[in-house]
């Protein structure tokens, strides 16, 4: 691995995008809405999409921080999922996405109807992890996406601390789980 020095930073937008797909039959659920782990699927795409774009190679997700559904998306909607690195660590990053649907039938603007927050992980040919360049927010927008995803890192990190000391005392009690 080279030091993160040697990495020059990005920018935020260097790696921003916006995938779009029309919604389907195929894509709704019982309700006849569209199915939440569809919309799920296409902010992983993204979300990946835009972690490769940043660390100029491949990325894997690592865990889902956050899914909120906002609002029913319906065949017809053109569906706009529009991601971006919001934090980056050693090999680690943040990637925010926000859910937009253009609903067919109306003449109104899009409307958000979801929001996720992934962390993406990059590795290298073997599967090993790999620095990544460090993101530079260019915008205050940025730069309080910067702090707020520092924020659920730290608390990440806690409650994953928090559980393996739980388990760890149970099992040292005698509780199998």
């Amino acid at each position: 691995m080279t030091d993160q020095g040697d990495i020059p930073g990005k920018p935020t937008s260097a790696s921003r995008t916006t995938l779009s797909h029309i919604m389907t039959s195929h894509d709704t659920n019982l309700l006849g809405t569209v199915h939440g782990g569809v919309i799920m699927k296409l902010v992983d795409d993204a979300a990946g999409a835009v972690a490769g774009r940043h660390s100029g190679g491949p990325a894997v997700t690592a865990s889902m921080d956050e899914m909120v559904f906002l609002e029913p998306v319906r065949v017809g909607d053109l569906l706009h999922v529009k991601a971006q690195v919001n934090w980056t660590g050693r090999s680690s990053m943040e990637v925010g996405v926000r859910v937009m649907a253009e609903r067919w039938n109306e003449s109104t603007p899009a409307t958000q109807v979801g929001s996720a927050y992934l962390v993406f992980a990059a590795v290298d040919a073997e599967g090993k992890p790999r620095r990544v360049p460090q993101v530079v927010p260019e915008t205050e927008q940025d730069k309080r996406r910067h702090q707020e995803a520092q924020i659920r890192r730290t608390h990440r990190l806690s409650r994953r601390q928090a559980i393996k000391e739980l388990r760890e005392r149970r099992a040292a009690e005698g509780y199998e789980d």
